[in-house]
């Protein structure tokens, strides 16, 4: 049994497709949890009509802090933390875990259209992806059938591209992650912690510290990406779209001013650099 914690603030549309996708390629059993951060177009209402749990936050919270209250209401031992603006693959979630079991992981991520298996997979994808997205988002905005459309352009016969990449890759990993997915076994939490919610940026947090876990206890291994596994990351979708400023922004702090850049790796942080800790700054 899987438990699938998102967070939302109004996007009707994408939440729609989201779910749709969710509902077609899923396999397994799940539970869905909806953290709504004060969303005015009918996005909760509609998750709750779908049988999801929504948990309304009373403000609009950080990324860390709406993943750990879903934490705290999942009821399952694998953890999966997705945004709002990704579509599944066919058949994701019994790939995903076999590949996690096949290799020993208790925390991976799906490749998606912004962290491939390589810088030059990623860039040109990325390049793709905003020749397609940016000309349709500006004129015609986040409809439904334009997120559909833009979909279709980039993938022709999703089920199929799934498929091909699956055949190319099988249950290829390597290090890193993707911040729009991450799934996670509980028993990493006793190892690794739960998100630290000073920082936005935590995904890339919890890959740090997962590296250095496994580099001083040996009781778990790095984030890996699952390279066979593909989402559809729709990236900036909110272009154009301003939110409400965080309702925690006063206890958030960059990535750098927890972690000082050393050693270069780009598996590990957004700019490219392995981290170690500052040592004002306790780790989460």
């Amino acid at each position: 049994m899987l438990s699938i914690i998102t967070a939302i603030h109004n996007l009707l549309p994408m939440n729609r497709l989201f779910l749709e996708y969710l509902q077609r390629y899923t396999m397994l059993p799940y539970e869905l949890i909806i953290l709504d951060n004060g969303s005015t177009d009918g996005s909760d209402r509609y998750f709750k009509e779908q049988g999801a749990t929504v948990m309304t936050t009373g403000g609009n919270y950080s990324y860390p802090w709406c993943q750990n209250r879903g934490i705290d209401a999942a009821r399952y031992d694998i953890l999966l933390f997705f945004n709002n603006d990704l579509l599944v693959a066919p058949g994701w979630d019994e790939r995903i875990l076999s590949i996690m079991e096949a290799h020993k992981l208790e925390i991976i991520s799906c490749c998606a259209t912004d962290r491939c298996e390589s810088d030059r997979a990623t860039r040109l994808n990325q390049r793709k992806w905003r020749y397609v997205r940016n000309p349709l988002l500006f004129f015609f905005g986040n409809r439904y059938f334009n997120l559909r459309l833009m979909h279709r352009l980039m993938y022709g016969n999703w089920e199929r591209w799934c498929a091909e990449r699956f055949e190319r890759f099988g249950e290829v990993v390597q290090e890193g992650i993707a911040g729009s997915n991450v799934i996670m076994k509980r028993s990493a939490l006793d190892k690794v912690g739960r998100w630290d919610e000073h920082i936005q940026a935590a995904d890339f947090d919890l890959a740090i510290r997962t590296k250095l876990r496994s580099e001083t206890a040996g009781d778990i291994r790095p984030v890996h990406i699952a390279c066979g596994v593909y989402f559809h990351h729709f990236v900036r979708l909110t272009y154009k779209r301003k939110y409400p400023p965080f309702t925690d922004r006063a206890d958030m702090i960059r990535l750098d001013q927890k972690w000082d850049p050393g050693e270069v790796n780009p598996l590990l942080a957004p700019s490219g650099m392995r981290m170690k800790p500052r040592r004002e700054t306790s780790l989460k």
